[in-house]
């Protein structure tokens, strides 16, 4: 099963999330239920962007270089 980095954003907050699992859309709504005491403040959050690896290492990867380099930044460049 695939393991996926996902990014997600808040017009309500106006930010933006990134996080990793294997089942994105599982999390989008554990997300938007406010089961996340980070994101509960920024509900509804809309999925921007996934990216999809064969390991969670993959994933886990790109999730801190994305943290690192800011995540607007990060998908204003792509």
């Amino acid at each position: 099963m695939p393991y996926y980095t996902y990014v997600l954003y808040s017009d309500f907050a106006q930010k933006y999330y990134v996080g990793s699992t294997q089942d994105f859309k599982k999390r989008l709504s554990y997300h938007n239920t406010g089961k996340s005491k980070f994101t509960k403040i920024g509900i509804p959050w809309k999925l921007i962007k996934t990216f999809a690896f064969n390991t969670r290492t993959g994933a886990i990867k790109l999730e801190h270089k994305i943290k690192k380099r800011g995540i607007k930044r990060f998908i204003e460049s792509i």
